[in-house]
């Protein structure tokens, strides 16, 4: 991605302003010379001196930007480019000191000054040639550090680039594992049914169908709305409830001002299964899973809970595809201001606590 370059208007309307400035920074150095001398001199004779050496330096600053842009300066070729630099200060400072004469040759008499008086011209131009050696040198060094810094954007820009592309490609990851993670889970857990309670399994292929249909909505983005992940968990509930039936006890409590907050898809699937399959619902065959999400000033917060008898934090991160992937994709989608914490609930049960920034599809546009 290139850096936006300014039009060609916008150009000519930075370069005359630099050239009117130069000019009358100059003009004010020597007039106010002039004056703290005690000397008298037209004030329309300085005027005209330091303008038109300020239009100079203005007019030379192409040629030395084509220059520079073919003969680059950097820790590998300066001192191959060093002849061919001198050079160029010898051949800039002559076109200086002759533009100057011809415009003030031009300029004097119809500014009815008179003719214009340089010196004797080749002591003029040993004179003038320090002064336009300096000169030469801060072009030189501001269009490299200007160009040194495009390109450093340029890279940052990239380096921005690459590094939201390989995120985007971690969490396709991630959630493309945690598809077929839940769906062979899904699918034993009717083959499990199957022979116990056919009728129950046929219920659950139907739901599993569900729930897949509308899994496809979300299958391409990171994030959805909470109220659309809910449906989505709702049906996962169906197929379980079609297992478990009144033994496991599912509540959700949803405040309404964050049903249309933004959270990562397929986010509260993978912690409820990993509730109903490590806590009592599975252990003893009934169970209570308590689904939560509330706002907390600026942030979504969202906690799985379970009965069960509870898991070491370093147990549960280690036990499956589900936390460890959800704990990856918060860290790629919010970086630091994500938090994510499982452990002991008050109940004395498993408990997984997701907080991150709050926005809806409106704040975010």
């Amino acid at each position: 991605m290139a850096v936006p370059r300014l039009s060609t208007r916008q150009t000519a309307v930075i370069w005359m302003s630099a050239v009117v400035v130069w000019g009358l920074l100059l003009f004010g150095y020597r007039y106010l010379g002039v004056l703290a001398a005690g000397e008298h001199e037209p004030f329309l004779v300085k005027f005209v001196e330091e303008m038109t050496a300020g239009l100079t330096i203005g007019l030379l600053f192409f040629p030395c930007r084509a220059f520079v842009q073919r003969w680059p300066l950097d820790h590998e070729t300066w001192r191959r480019h060093a002849i061919p630099y001198l050079g160029a200060l010898v051949v800039f400072g002559a076109a200086a000191t002759t533009s100057m004469w011809v415009m003030r040759w031009a300029l004097f008499p119809l500014a009815g000054l008179g003719p214009y008086n340089y010196g004797m011209m080749p002591l003029r131009y040993f004179m003038e040639f320090p002064i336009q050696a300096i000169i030469f040198a801060c072009i030189v060094g501001g269009i490299h550090a200007v160009d040194a810094f495009r390109a450093a954007h340029v890279r940052q820009i990239r380096s921005a680039q690459l590094e939201s592309h390989l995120a985007q490609a971690q969490l396709r990851n991630l959630r493309l594992q945690l598809q077929p993670h839940f769906l062979f889970n899904t699918l034993n857990t009717i083959s499990s049914t199957m022979y116990q309670d056919p009728a129950a399994a046929d219920e659950m292929i139907q739901q599993l169908s569900d729930l897949l249909r509308a899994s496809l909505h979300t299958a391409q983005r990171d994030e959805v709305p909470l109220s659309v992940e809910v449906d989505v968990l709702d049906r996962y509930l169906a197929i379980m409830r079609a297992r478990f039936g009144q033994r496991l006890e599912i509540t959700t409590s949803i405040d309404a001002d964050v049903r249309e907050a933004l959270v990562p898809s397929m986010i509260l699937q993978p912690l409820v299964e990993n509730s109903i399959r490590h806590g009592n619902a599975s252990l003893t065959g009934a169970g209570r899973v308590d689904v939560r999400a509330s706002r907390d000033g600026g942030s979504l917060v969202l906690e799985v809970e379970d009965d069960g008898p509870g898991r070491p934090v370093g147990d549960a991160l280690r036990a499956g595809v589900g936390l460890t992937a959800t704990a990856e994709r918060l860290a790629l989608l919010y970086g630091e201001t994500q938090r994510f914490d499982v452990g002991q609930g008050e109940a004395g049960g498993f408990l997984v606590r997701a907080v991150f920034p709050f926005r809806t599809d409106r704040a975010a546009t």
